[in-house]
């Protein structure tokens, strides 16, 4: 039996998501794709799980680790045959399918990007809530120099995180960055040495799974659609998400806590 393409894990409220395919540097396949999807659907339905980690696994062998994110598609697997338009559309459409999961997902999620990320693996950091680096780590979008193109929405969620100028720059040229400059261009929140990379992920993962999950929810749904809002729509969405709050017993918790002078304990209802 083959082991799985991703390894699930829960800490405390932090569901642990390792692509794990170290062997191949966790390059993508159709089943990688399929068990981080249904890794996602199920973490996204448990009331435990507040916020999510996503990372690569490490190849061990002689006694020596050697990182790695997600070097992008397999493309040995690509290469074993050729396949009809109707299987590489399929792939695609599987593709975009998990990485908009990632993006709509109603938990955080934070890629702790331990090794190098290319291609489709900058993809499904780029749509993660937070992206942590490790200071040897690498990035980039390889795509117009192997004769494809980026998806996964980099195109749009690029632009937002860097700017189009410098978006532009990274897609055309396919230009590798490294932790602190990912940092340095808005790509990354911070850079860290390797050793620290998931300490400081779930640090971050704690404070975020103490928040109150509706509100969390809410947050991450308004913040993706901003932009597509005038400022009068903006406002009525940001009013019918905190009526939508006020229903809730977080909501009275909040306060209460407020009051007492005490760390909240929110539910989730």
């Amino acid at each position: 039996m083959n082991p799985p393409t991703v390894i699930f894990e829960r800490q405390r409220k932090t569901g642990i998501i390792r692509l794990n395919r170290p062997h191949r540097m966790n390059a993508v396949t159709e089943p990688l794709y399929e068990e981080l999807s249904s890794i996602l659907d199920s973490a996204a339905s448990d009331s435990d799980i507040r916020v999510l980690i996503l990372t690569g696994s490490p190849l061990v062998r002689d006694g020596k680790q050697k990182e790695a994110f997600c070097a992008g598609a397999d493309l040995k697997e690509h290469a074993k045959g050729e396949r009809s338009p109707e299987a590489k559309q399929a792939y695609i459409e599987l593709a975009h399918n998990t990485c908009m999961k990632l993006r709509t997902s109603p938990l955080p999620v934070i890629a702790a990007v331990n090794g190098p990320a290319r291609g489709a693996g900058a993809e499904l950091a780029l749509n993660c809530d937070f992206v942590l680096m490790a200071d040897t780590a690498t990035i980039a979008f390889p795509e117009t120099g192997l004769g494809t193109m980026v998806g996964g929405g980099v195109t749009r969620h690029l632009e937002r995180a860097v700017g189009l100028t410098r978006a532009r720059e990274l897609i055309y040229t396919g230009r590798v960055l490294d932790g602190a400059a990912s940092v340095e261009v808005g790509l990354a929140l911070l850079s860290v040495p390797v050793a620290r990379l998931m300490g400081e992920a779930h640090s971050i993962a704690t404070r975020l799974a103490d928040k109150a999950p509706h509100s969390m929810a809410l947050a991450k749904t308004l913040m993706e659609s901003a932009p597509e809002h005038s400022l009068i729509e903006t406002y009525h969405r940001e009013t019918e998400a905190i009526l939508s709050c006020m229903k809730t017993r977080d909501w009275q918790e909040g306060i209460d806590a407020f009051k007492e002078k005490r760390q909240p304990i929110f539910k989730g209802v």
